[in-house]
């Protein structure tokens, strides 16, 4: 099964080898036909700790390495 794959802007980098990834996604409501904005945060795994506050950053699925953090920062490389 592919990993998703999702991009977003770094909210925080504060803890040690984790960002958090706002992500948002963008569809259309049903009922009322209007484009709708929802947002939602991930902690994303950052070995290196070169992500700063600001950035756009491309996070994919893994395997789960906290309670929290089931994503993972790469370059875009295929892996």
């Amino acid at each position: 099964m592919p990993k998703r794959v999702l991009q977003g802007v770094v909210v925080s980098d504060k803890m040690k080898d984790t960002v958090t990834v706002l992500v948002e996604r963008r569809f259309t409501d049903p009922v009322m036909k209007k484009t709708v904005r929802r947002t939602k945060r991930y902690h994303a795994h950052d070995a290196g700790d070169s992500c700063k506050v600001g950035d756009t950053v491309r996070i994919r699925e893994c395997v789960p390495i906290s309670k929290t953090k089931r994503w993972e920062v790469f370059t875009g490389e295929t892996a």
